[in-house]
């Protein structure tokens, strides 16, 4: 016989669900909080790295476990105890889930905290060894630290699955049924924002899968990566009629051309080429003796591929094109987004609402010149000229014509103009305190570059070498810096593009003394054309202008170099 569960016993099995992954999330927590964090903070508190860094890593999760394990398990596990006589636990979820609005701030950070964890265990041996100490424990089930703190971003969403269900099969006159309503709609909102942060989680799960692959030689374990298509195709070589087995990872901004590698701990890959998506290019082609073949083009290499089958050379093409055309896309608004900073006139302060300045366009406050951090100077807008400030510089309000004449708050330059104080004349400005939008246009070359001196960590820097001051090279954190990190003087340098052994990709280095400066462009091309202007600043000569496609003084040949296919 079949015996149908009846609504009731459907009810049941959804609340004692509930209370079940309940209590195994709050063990989950009580391991980040109590065992990692607090493992990780004893540590820090020695000296052995810093505190802020296990503060940033873990943002709230102490406040997170204390109102599961205080509030929201006793809660269910009372009902629960009770349900003969009181089967519901909307009446629980309503009063509490408010209180679900602290996930906003994990959700917010889970990035940044991704990247500071990724970071430090690889600047820092002691860091990762506190990590991989604790990782060992039983406790852990063999996961990560990275994979146990995506539990709470995951566990809003879970909140939302289950009370959609027991709404389906509570009676519509139910005395339960509006607190169970009123609870879903905040938990679904809570839950849209885990849902964004879970496909970025993902993607960085799979980039971390991937870095194992390559061996971990390749850098590409960045939030601002995105992994799009992997498989493995055939290379045909350029000499002869051959087909040689290659494997391709393709991300937004790149594709990484492998050829297998021998390996006992798993599938491993060589990467041969990196190509950058700017300026690829990609055809189909035909050809008797290899069907399904096509071509992808770019700066640093040209491949002609084989697919396995009409359906997967059609896939490839497609993720291809997408790829390239959401990062044209990208790149143009930019572009558009940089030509289009507009400093408001004083006699329009306030009465015109300001283009924001982007946080992401600057590493520094745009008064103060004080560089950012998470803690102690975090970014803040000026509402009346849109600067990005730190809090320091935005400690003023006044009110705003364009917003109504609503009291907002204006960085301290704004507020004396606006409120007609007197703005006393500040100190003379330093070598360094030129703004990169001001020499950008009128510079003979600028772009990104990484950089990294006297054996200090790699840091992505805009470089500009200004018409003005032809024979200096500027160094920002970002395009819209009101400071420049610093500055080289090139008359006298030496310029050397030998690669070594440890060097990056696309590197070269200028060196005058003790002083050694290391840069990595992100293509060879690239590399070419910022060295051909730096060798004849460091003679002490005018450099030309190159043009925006590369032609004139930095074109050395019109006609295409054919990569011989490796071996």
């Amino acid at each position: 016989m079949i015996f149908l569960e009846t609504n009731e016993q459907k009810l049941f099995k959804i609340a004692s669900e509930l209370l079940h992954t309940e209590k195994a999330y709050v063990a989950r927590l009580n391991l980040l909080d109590q065992v990692f964090c607090a493992k990780m903070m004893e540590e820090a508190n020695k000296g052995t790295f810093p505190v802020d860094v296990v503060k940033n890593i873990f943002s709230n999760i102490t406040s997170i476990h204390a109102f599961h394990s205080q509030f929201l398990l006793p809660a269910l596990e009372k009902r629960m105890g009770e349900w003969a006589s009181t089967q519901r636990i909307g009446d629980i979820l309503q009063k509490l889930t408010p209180f679900l609005k602290m996930y906003a701030e994990y959700v917010k950070n889970f990035d940044k905290a991704m990247e500071l964890l990724k970071q430090w265990t690889d600047r820092s041996p002691q860091f990762k060894a506190v990590i991989q100490e604790i990782q060992s424990q039983e406790i852990c089930g063999s996961l990560t630290l990275q994979h146990h703190m995506l539990e709470p971003v995951q566990r809003v969403p879970r909140y939302e699955m289950l009370l959609k269900d027991y709404l389906k099969k509570l009676p519509q006159d139910d005395p339960d049924r509006t607190d169970a309503e009123k609870s879903l709609e905040i938990i679904a909102t809570a839950a849209t924002h885990s849902n964004s942060a879970i496909r970025k989680s993902e993607n960085l799960k799979k980039l971390m899968e991937i870095y194992e692959m390559l061996g971990e030689e390749e850098d590409i374990v960045n939030p601002s990566n995105e992994f799009i298509k992997e498989g493995h195709i055939l290379k045909l070589a350029a000499r002869n009629t051959s087909a040689m087995e290659r494997y391709l990872f393709l991300f937004n901004n790149m594709l990484l051309y492998c050829v297998p590698k021998f390996s006992l701990g798993g599938t491993k890959y060589t990467v041969r080429t990196r190509i950058g998506i700017d300026g690829m290019k990609v055809l189909e082609t035909s050809n008797e003796d290899y069907p399904h073949t096509f071509q992808v083009s770019g700066k640093e290499r040209t491949l002609e591929l084989q697919a396995s089958s009409e359906q997967d050379k059609a896939d490839w093409i497609k993720a291809f094109r997408e790829t390239i055309e959401i990062f044209q896309q990208k790149n143009e608004s930019f572009k558009n987004a940089l030509k289009d900073v507009e400093e408001v006139s004083k006699a329009e302060l306030g009465k015109r609402a300001p283009r924001w300045i982007r946080d992401n366009e600057v590493t520094m406050c745009m008064k103060c010149k004080e560089p950012f951090n998470a803690i102690t100077r975090r970014r803040h807008h000026c509402r009346a000229c849109g600067f990005v400030v730190c809090w320091k510089c935005s400690d003023n309000k006044v009110q705003l014509e364009y917003d109504n004449n609503k009291v907002n708050k204006v960085c301290r330059d704004c507020f004396c103009i606006l409120t007609g104080e007197g703005v006393t004349e500040g100190k003379k400005k330093g070598i360094l305190e030129i703004e990169a939008a001001q020499i950008t246009d009128s510079s003979i070359m600028c772009g990104f570059l990484q950089h990294s001196e006297k054996g200090k960590l790699w840091q992505k820097v805009w470089c500009v070498i200004p018409e003005k001051e032809c024979l200096v090279l500027y160094l920002y954190g970002a395009p819209q810096d009101v400071k420049a990190l610093c500055t080289i003087p090139l008359l006298g340098y030496v310029v050397e593009d030998s690669p070594r052994h440890a060097d990056a990709p696309a590197s070269f280095r200028l060196s005058q003394s003790k002083s050694v400066h290391n840069f990595a462009a992100e293509t060879e091309e690239l590399k070419q054309r910022w060295l051909k202007v730096i060798r004849v600043a460091v003679m002490g000569e005018m450099p030309a202008r190159p043009d925006t496609n590369g032609s004139g003084v930095l074109e050395s040949s019109n006609t295409q170099e054919v990569n011989p296919d490796d071996t």
